[in-house]
């Protein structure tokens, strides 16, 4: 079958109807016709014209009743989709209203943002003070700033491909362009407070990378499909030049620039009809589109616009849009007001943001006349950069990387910054690790020349060390006894016995070895079939990958280190192992640190689930560490004394020092928490110290300058009682939490009743995902594939006997993924641990491979 005819039958079908719709309604026209014996004329005759020769059954898309839920009769050119607000002086908008779902006015949580989630009481209280204000001619807020971005080029932008809602990602030319816009906001200023992006990943990842540049990933951001780009229905996946070539230039032409015309619709169960794909599970069936005009896909964008953007600019928040080309043009014929033929005119490059300014009547106001300003005919919109210059820099870039040496590694991004005290001493241990390796290569016994200038006149230095060794050589001469490993070789041996008498583990402890689940089979996997999806609610509770911070030994608490590259890949490999297992999600829960969110961001990454939405709460922020933020433990040990830096750091209720209100360790000099945090009280201190150094009356939250354990625990577990259990485990949905480590011990203090005395000595290893399963109430490990017991790779700490202790299913009885394992001390058995031992053994059979094996404490349950 010629290539042509390929296209012919993928778009129409010619099963009787074209993609599933009789050409004309009015008539009975049914045809069969062998696309193999039609030659390409007949083709486009039958495609355009109905029956060949029979010009008065030609087919018009638009002459159809009803297409995918939008009605379309001659006359009204409507799409179904209808505002959910006011939709006065918006001619070309559909008369038809819908109204909007709660869910998808609380797409990504943004009901919260809105603070229509305030507690009734709260709501109460502040109504008093809301007309007072009201009452004293409280001044109107100016609008905030628009700014629109479109993503980046995607492979298929690049191969000149049909994408539409099909969801390719972005080509290393597309990631630059996006950077290059974020540099071009920094440079004239701009800031961001609120991002609105699609559900596909070419977007998506374009809005992680400006935030990336701007140092601001945790921006409250939502993800929604009325952002999609057009729906080019059966065009979708196929190259827009052959399509051309084959069906006319016209023809194609018509669907892609036309107001109106719809290119022939998929077929439901198509390749790539979305309802396919999950992350539009939550659209009804008339919102998931088989094709659309270019007005369909405006107008879509419409509802959007008047419930949520509209909003937040009118609360003075400046906004962010990333999105696609007709999508964008679709807000911009809103704002501007543009008629149907002028839209046509107007054209959406990629990297380079379009800024909006408003008037207090939210009218877009004309672009300055400055002599650089660029703006575009029939817009208000003013460019940041002149459109076509930044690919011919990009292409010249290629050209001077191939050219000059080291160029490309000089312009691409640092993708963990350091700071001053982070770079002294990650130098330091490179020179340590320079050192040891150059053991390799030198002569250790050899005599060290010494001139004396160390000032002990050229004599060899005796470290402790040394005199350890050489007192145990005399022993040994006179027959003594010498142990090079002894406690002697501690600097401090009263201090090091104790924290190991601290750390002992009981005499006696039964705990899970502990339940890991087996990797799918290899067979599975290197055949490439989908391993089964998990479908019953589960919690994946997993720690941020390393930073600097945590390699270097350093107190980081709320400040926001990012991750090292070690940290990435395991954040990488954690997504890599949950898809291997499995596993989906429908929500994710993070914290506003950056390791956190980043940390969920390369697991969705890997899973190919960047749309899930996010959930961003301080409440899972680590514990504030006070005065002692960003100190080594070093330092904090030789300032303090080791007895207080264990107090510190390892005490229940035992808050650091805390830091002074113009700190810049304080959360309250941070943006984001003076932006977005609401549920917490008004410190009448803060404020007043604010408003004296603002010259103007200020509210300011109560913030911590210092946190125990207790304390951090106290704002986490509520938070998962309160929000995560009723919002998403309690509906039945699968959760992923990416935390810290301090937050995520109250999460399984809460879920294992871990006791408080022994929750300090529970280590959460970076980048592990560990999976709370909700039925058998027992957090298990995946298998990795390597054959390691995860007890002699990972340290769980002594509180590991709580976390891995023996699962039970609903009814009681055992959960058959757990190996029991009981590991007996000099301590007599107690009562409780034999009843359950004899409870588990009379109820698992022995596997047949060790009925001739000795008896031991193990037992495959």
């Amino acid at each position: 079958m010629r290539g042509y005819q390929r296209i012919l039958v993928l778009l129409f079908g010619f099963q009787g109807t074209i993609n599933g719709f009789v050409p004309n309604r009015n008539r009975d026209v049914h045809f069969q016709l062998s696309v193999a014996k039609v030659d390409k004329e007949e083709e486009l005759d039958v495609l355009i014209n109905g029956v060949p020769g029979s010009k008065e059954d030609a087919f018009n898309p638009n002459d159809l009743p009803e297409i995918n839920g939008y009605s379309m009769p001659l006359g009204q050119k409507s799409s179904g989709y209808s505002a959910f607000l006011d939709r006065s002086g918006v001619s070309w908008i559909s008369n038809k209203m819908k109204i909007p779902s709660k869910e998808e006015l609380d797409e990504d949580g943004y009901v919260d943002l809105k603070g229509e989630n305030r507690p009734f009481v709260e709501r109460i209280l502040r109504a008093p003070f809301k007309a007072v204000s009201k009452l004293g001619g409280r001044k109107v807020r100016e609008p905030g700033t628009l700014i629109l971005v479109r993503h980046g080029e995607s492979n298929w932008n690049k191969n000149k491909t049909f994408t539409g809602w099909a969801d390719p990602d972005l080509t290393e030319q597309g990631k630059r362009e996006v950077e290059h816009a974020a540099r071009l906001l920094m440079e004239g200023g701009y800031k961001i407070d609120v991002v609105f992006t699609s559900r596909l990943s070419r977007a998506i990842r374009s809005c992680w990378i400006l935030l990336q540049e701007f140092n601001e990933v945790y921006l409250p951001v939502f993800k929604s499909w009325r952002l999609n780009e057009r729906m080019y229905g059966a065009l979708t996946g196929l190259g827009k030049t052959e399509t051309a070539e084959t069906l006319g230039q016209e023809l194609v032409q018509e669907w892609r620039g036309s107001l109106r015309s719809r290119p022939p619709a998929l077929k439901v169960g198509d390749k790539y009809w979305p309802g396919r794909d999950r992350k539009y599970a939550d659209l009804t069936k008339d919102q998931i589109p088989l094709t659309e005009s270019l007005l369909d896909c405006m107008e879509r964008t419409y509802p959007l616009w008047e419930d949520k953007i509209k909003y937040e600019l009118q609360q003075g928040r400046n906004v962010m849009v990333v999105a696609h080309a007709n999508t964008l043009r679709g807000l911009v014929k809103t704002i501007d007001n543009i008629g149907d033929a002028e839209i046509q005119d107007v054209a959406i490059p990629t990297g380079i943001p379009i800024i909006y300014k408003f008037d207090k009547n939210l009218n877009s106001l004309p672009p300055p006349k400055d002599a650089g300003a660029v703006s575009q005919v029939h817009m208000n919109g003013l460019f940041l950069e002149k459109p076509g210059l930044l690919k011919e820099a990009l292409k010249r870039e290629d050209e001077w990387a191939k050219a000059v040496p080291g160029y490309d590694s000089t312009m691409s991004r640092h993708k963990t910054p350091m700071t001053s005290l982070e770079r002294s001493l990650y130098k330091l241990n490179a020179t340590r690790e320079l050192g040891e390796w150059a053991r390799e290569f030198i002569d250790l016994d050899a005599p060290v020349e010494d001139d004396g200038n160390d000032g002990n006149f050229g004599k060899p230095m005796m470290i402790s060390e040394d005199a350890v060794w050489e007192q145990g050589m005399k022993e040994l001469e006179v027959g003594g006894q010498f142990d090079p490993d002894a406690p002697v070789f501690h600097a401090d041996k009263k201090s090091i016995e104790k924290e190991d008498q601290e750390w002992k583990p009981d005499d006696n402890i039964l705990y899970n070895q502990p339940c890991v689940t087996s990797m799918p089979s290899a067979e599975v996997l290197r055949n490439g079939q989908s391993t089964p999806i998990r479908r019953d609610s589960v919690i994946v509770i997993i720690r941020h990958g390393k930073t600097q911070h945590n390699k270097l030994g350093l107190f980081t608490g709320w400040e926001d280190a990012p991750l090292a590259d070690e940290g990435v890949e395991e954040a990488k490999e954690a997504g890599r192992l949950l898809r291997k297992h499995g596993f989906e999600f429908d929500v994710v829960y993070t914290s506003w640190l950056s390791r956190a969110l980043a940390t969920a961001w390369h697991v969705m990454d890997e899973m190919d689930a960047l749309w899930l939405p996010i959930i961003k709460t301080w409440r899972l922020n680590e514990r504030m560490y006070g005065e002692l933020t960003g100190l080594s433990k070093k330092m904090v040990k030789q300032r303090h004394g080791d007895a207080q830096f264990k107090a510190w750091r390892r005490g229940y209720d035992v808050k650091p020092p805390p830091v002074s209100s113009f700190s810049p360790h304080y959360p309250g000099n941070d943006l984001r928490y003076q932006k977005f945090l609401r549920d917490r009280r008004v410190s009448i201190r803060e404020s007043m110290i604010r408003s004296i150094e603002r010259g103007e009356p200020v509210l300011m939250r109560k913030l911590p300058k210092s946190e125990s354990l207790k304390d951090c625990m106290d704002r986490t577990i509520p938070y998962f009682v309160e929000r995560i259990m009723p919002d998403a485990v309690e509906q039945g949905k699968r959760v992923l939490i990416s935390s810290s480590e301090n937050a995520i011990r109250g999460l399984l203090m809460h879920l294992c009743e871990i006791p408080e005395d022994q929750i300090t000595g529970l280590e959460i290893p970076n980048g592990l995902p560990l999976i709370f399963d909700v039925k058998s109430k027992c957090v298990k490990l995946l298998d990795d594939g390597s054959g390691r017991d995860p007890l002699q790779v990972y340290n769980f700490g002594t509180a590991a006997k709580y976390l891995f202790r023996p699962c039970q299913n609903e009814d009681g009885t055992p959960d058959e993924e757990c190996t029991i394992t009981f590991e007996s001390g000099s301590t007599p058995l107690s009562a409780a641990d034999r009843e359950t031992i004899d409870f588990i053994t009379k109820r698992t059979p022995k596997p047949e491979s060790q009925a001739t094996e000795p008896v031991r404490n193990e037992v495959e349950a």
